[in-house]
């Protein structure tokens, strides 16, 4: 569960949140269209629009390249595009799939081949929302939750005893960096950081120096 840095225009927010696994694509298909749903995680509304571009240059042939991002743990920031279906029918079915998954900093695209028959709204709505669903569930989603990130500096002495005790009590050392001391770098949830400064004075008897830093978030 190694923390990442929050997105540095995110609120404060809810402590945790599920975002898409990684990079995939799903296609399914409705009445002979191809329905071809990429998605990807995006910390920002910059990195959504990107992805929506490169996929749109992928598919230059397509009949409609239409889209859908959630950007913030709370959902702050939600864009929607039709890209030239009936209003309504493509891009936010595939928003309120997102939302409706509680999925956050992730964007969607579904790359639409027609097949020659019209599906009419309500199937529009079902196979743009559908193909988002079924994306999800083909590619995945993952646990972020929120972190304090802590600095830990204590001498070599009591830097190996210190790691494993660490380890063994099932805190997440996220790098170890040796100098004159050897900093030892956690993420902890941020209600653990008095408790944590209470068994830190215990095991090192009061040698160790520890720096409370910003947040981050890692995955579960």
């Amino acid at each position: 569960m190694q923390p990442e840095q929050r997105p540095q225009h995110e609120p404060e927010g809810p402590a945790e949140y599920l975002t898409v696994a990684a990079e995939g694509v799903h296609e399914t298909e409705v009445n002979r269209s191809r329905f071809l749903c990429a998605l990807a995680p995006a910390a920002t509304e910059a990195e959504a629009q990107e992805f929506i571009a490169r996929v749109r240059k992928q598919h230059p042939g397509a009949n409609h390249n239409c889209s859908a991002y959630v950007i913030g743990a709370d959902a702050s920031i939600q864009k929607a595009n039709d890209d030239g279906e009936p209003g309504g029918t493509a891009g936010v079915p595939m928003l309120q799939m997102l939302l409706r998954r509680e999925v956050r900093y992730a964007v969607a695209v579904v790359t639409r081949y027609f097949g020659g028959v019209k599906l009419g709204a309500g199937g529009l709505i079902r196979a743009y929302g559908g193909a988002v669903g079924e994306a999800l569930d083909a590619v995945g989603t993952v646990t972020r939750r929120r972190f304090r990130l802590v600095t830990v500096t204590v001498g070599h002495e009591r830097a190996g005893r210190l790691e494993n005790d660490l380890r063994a009590t099932g805190r997440e050392v996220r790098e170890v960096r040796y100098g004159a001391e050897v900093t030892i770098e956690l993420g902890l949830p941020g209600a653990e950081v008095a408790e944590f400064r209470r068994w830190l004075a215990d095991a090192t008897a009061g040698a160790a120096h520890v720096e409370v830093g910003g947040e981050a978030f890692g995955t579960v």
